[in-house]
């Protein structure tokens, strides 16, 4: 038998190196390459394939002969999360929950262990913490531990052992990047292990229909540590975003075979663990300031439901010859495509200023629909004159500058409306296929040039 070797693999298409490269020469990915340890001889493919393999023997069956299972999704009792799976955990599935270090995600799935141990069984398996250290934890979260099951354990082998003694519905693993197999080569949290122990946890959860949950590390570029494969492997990817230094935490689904990847969950990180936050709008809406100029709602549609949000905007001159450009929470190219259309067609200077936008509340707005309202903030900011605060606006903006119909437009006004604003700036476009009914006068305009005569007028100096 050889002995051991240095490779550098590709985390993003598993291409194999004797060397480190900057980028790779298959998919062409930048310093995707992560060192690892594996044995020259393929000693370890027979237990590999004891990892990875469904045990049993599978034929094919006919379409017509499947049966349904018993239940198909289990709730998870905060309505938040529910909402981004697409109704609960789907039985046999696979979910990858992604943060940064202390953004809170051992807390939400504490808090998830406590609920469904209410009617399920439920295995916590922590290999980052202590059996007491998860013992205090639940105790400041107030959990009852009722059908719940810890294991601090990180083989593989002995997991997946304890599974099938434990036999439970719902598996925790936290996290990914800490389980190890004792037949690969390799430290914990390399690409091989990652992918091996990863594989075996989703075999494991098709052969017996069980919820398997992991917790993924983020590194320092924002994407989730390990091979890109586990993502394509696992059913749902989650994304847990937030700063720590706030209370607001945000779960998006990046993947989703069993839902929609548009919907969000909108949480509260408080002393006893994290609180739904039912109403998301009022939230980025709270401490909005009055009557100042560079600032206008808008509302964005994350998947079903209607999001009112807070763009900002601050245009300062500058000495410099290259005025700096700043977006946080739109697109940067979205900005300047913006800025772009607002000095051609209405002959702004932008050119001679800095620009600063920026989204409160940490969210991020992609959908084009929000470019009208990011205009009348930018304008509002370099001409001192003030939206309205019973304005919202929304939009989007062509290379002509005018204004082009969108989606969901019944709903974004019904939102308005319950929130207090009076006047919302649509596109005449919308208007014109079907007459919207809603407690609000509806402003169309056919290009931002015809929104101007809404901002108040600018206030002489004294």
């Amino acid at each position: 038998m050889k002995g051991l070797k240095t490779v550098y693999i590709c985390s993003e298409c598993q291409y194999k190196s004797p060397k480190w490269m900057g980028k790779c020469p298959i998919c062409g990915a930048w310093n995707s390459f992560v060192e690892d340890v594996i044995e020259e001889e393929n000693k370890p493919a027979a237990a590999r394939r004891a990892l990875s393999a469904r045990t049993g023997d599978h034929k094919a069956t006919a379409f017509g002969d499947l049966e349904m299972p018993s239940y198909i999704r289990t709730a998870t009792g905060l309505s938040e999360l529910d909402r981004v799976l697409g109704g609960g955990l789907v039985l046999g599935s696979v979910v990858l929950l992604a943060g940064e270090p202390g953004i809170g995600k051992s807390t939400l799935l504490m808090q998830i262990s406590d609920i469904l141990g209410s009617h399920r069984r439920v295995l916590y398996i922590s290999g980052e913490e202590s059996e007491g250290q998860l013992k205090l934890r639940a105790e400041r979260l107030g959990v009852m531990g009722k059908n719940l099951f810890v294991l601090t354990e990180t083989l593989i082998e002995k997991i997946l052992t304890e599974i099938d003694s434990v036999k439970p519905d719902v598996v925790i693993v936290d996290s990914i990047q800490t389980v190890y197999s004792e037949n690969i080569a390799s430290t914990p949290g390399a690409t091989t292990q990652v992918r091996e122990t990863a594989l075996a946890f989703i075999n494991k959860a098709k052969t017996d229909n069980i919820s398997v949950i992991l917790v993924g590390h983020v590194n320092k570029e924002g994407t989730i540590a390990g091979p890109k494969l586990l993502e394509h492997m696992v059913d749902a990817v989650l994304y847990f975003e937030g700063e720590r230094q706030q209370t607001y935490r945000i779960i998006r689904a990046i993947k989703n075979r069993y839902g929609s990847t548009n919907e969000i969950g909108v949480f509260e990180m408080t002393d006893e663990g994290l609180r739904e936050v039912a109403n998301p709008s009022e939230m980025l809406l709270a401490g909005r300031p009055k009557q100042t100029p560079g600032n206008c709602a808008v509302c964005t549609m994350e998947g079903t439901r209607p999001l009112i949000a807070e763009v900002q905007a601050l245009v300062s001159s500058t000495v410099f010859p290259a005025p700096r450009r700043t977006s946080n929470g739109i697109d940067y190219n979205r900005l300047c495509l913006i800025l772009a259309v607002l000095e051609k067609r209405l002959g702004l200077r932008f050119s001679a200023n800095d620009v600063y936008l920026n989204v409160i509340g940490g969210l991020r707005l992609d959908e084009p629909a929000t470019d009208m309202a990011a205009a009348l903030a930018l304008i509002s900011s370099l001409t001192d004159r003030s939206v309205p605060d019973d304005v919202i606006a929304i939009g989007e903006l062509g290379l002509s500058g005018e204004c082009r119909a969108v989606s969901g437009l019944e709903y974004r006004v019904k939102e308005a409306a319950r929130l207090g604003f009076r006047r919302a700036v649509v596109p005449w476009r919308n208007l014109e296929k079907r007459p919207i009914k809603a407690d609000i006068e509806l402003v169309a305009v056919k290009s931002v040039y015809d929104a101007l005569h809404l901002l108040a007028p600018a206030e002489k100096p004294q």
